[in-house]
């Protein structure tokens, strides 16, 4: 099966290609390299270098390729950002989610799953969230997640697709762009392999669900190949378990120090709150193992492990 994943180059959608390649289906990824690399792929997945907000290119890419199936990865992914700049948020988010949705369905595509978001969509919670739970976006860039799951459903009901959105926790793991505001375990383990200082946002008692990458191109895969309920369907993408930036930090110390052993690391420094940060966010996986036979495998102590010795190795 063809497979077009947005977003491909980068950090969630490469990992994803991966995923469909080792499944033997036939990966093409469309993506801006924004914050995406080239060198996220192997050599012979077909990548076409284009924005998601520019229709006609969207539109050539499905002309050229007739992907049967859509995994859609591409988006502005820093509720940040998001606050400072709700337009550009909107034009990503929503304008280019329907250029793809509607070149999809030109191109006969009976398939999309979607990269959505579980804590922006619940707001504040302290107990792990199921799918039911009340949509509160507090930010822009929830808000916009929100859109394009009811813009998921309308395809569903009015032209037969069967639209997937997978709401994320904090995703983490090799490959994440340490970069910008996005990815604190990536920003951590750079900054503490460098003998850089790490800063915590405010008193860092902001509860996150952490989720390693692999785990959430697993159920990428599983949302594309497999038994997908007809219509729209959301499902979360997350442990049941919440860790604070606190523990997040000792936890990436930890594992510095293991790859170092000796190293002299330097203390923790606190800085202002994030706006548009939420307090609390856990989702429950619990339908995505009943309905798609998935479940989280990766263990915290093992995903960070994992993921700071990927940045001691590449840098």
């Amino acid at each position: 099966m063809k497979i077009l994943v947005t977003g491909g180059a980068g950090f969630i959608g490469s990992h994803i290609v991966d995923g469909l390649l080792e499944a033997g289906h036939s990966p093409i990824v469309l993506d801006d390299l924004s914050s995406g690399s080239r060198d996220n792929l192997p050599e012979d997945v077909p990548l076409y270098v284009a924005d998601i907000r520019d229709a006609a290119a969207v539109r050539k890419v499905f002309a050229e390729e007739s992907p049967d199936r859509v995994c859609h990865q591409a988006a502005q992914m820093s509720v940040s950002r998001s606050v400072r700049e709700p337009v550009f948020d909107a034009e990503t988010n929503v304008i280019g989610l329907l250029n793809v949705c509607e070149a999809a369905r030109g191109a006969g595509v009976d398939r999309i799953t979607f990269a959505s978001s579980g804590g922006a969509l619940y707001g504040d919670v302290t107990e792990p969230a199921g799918e039911e739970h009340a949509l509160l976006p507090i930010a822009p860039y929830g808000i916009t997640k929100k859109v394009g799951e009811d813009y998921l459903r309308f395809y569903a009901l009015q032209y037969g697709l069967t639209t997937v959105a997978l709401r994320y926790g904090n995703v983490y793991g090799p490959r994440q762009n340490p970069h910008g505001e996005a990815g604190v375990v990536a920003i951590f383990a750079r900054n503490l392999l460098s003998g850089q200082p790490i800063t915590i946002n405010g008193d860092g008692k902001y509860v996150r669900d952490y989720v390693h990458v692999a785990d959430v191109a697993a159920v990428n895969v599983a949302a594309l190949l497999g038994e997908a309920p007809r219509g729209f369907s959301a499902f979360n993408v997350g442990t049941a378990v919440g860790t604070d930036v606190n523990q997040l930090a000792d936890a990436v110390i930890a594992g510095v120090k293991a790859t170092r052993p000796g190293a002299n690391l330097p203390t923790p420094v606190h800085g202002p709150p994030r706006d548009g940060d939420l307090r609390s966010s856990i989702v429950s996986p619990a339908k995505a193992t009943a309905e798609l036979d998935w479940e989280p495998r990766v263990t915290m102590a093992d995903g960070i492990a994992e993921t700071v010795a990927w940045f001691a190795e590449n840098g």
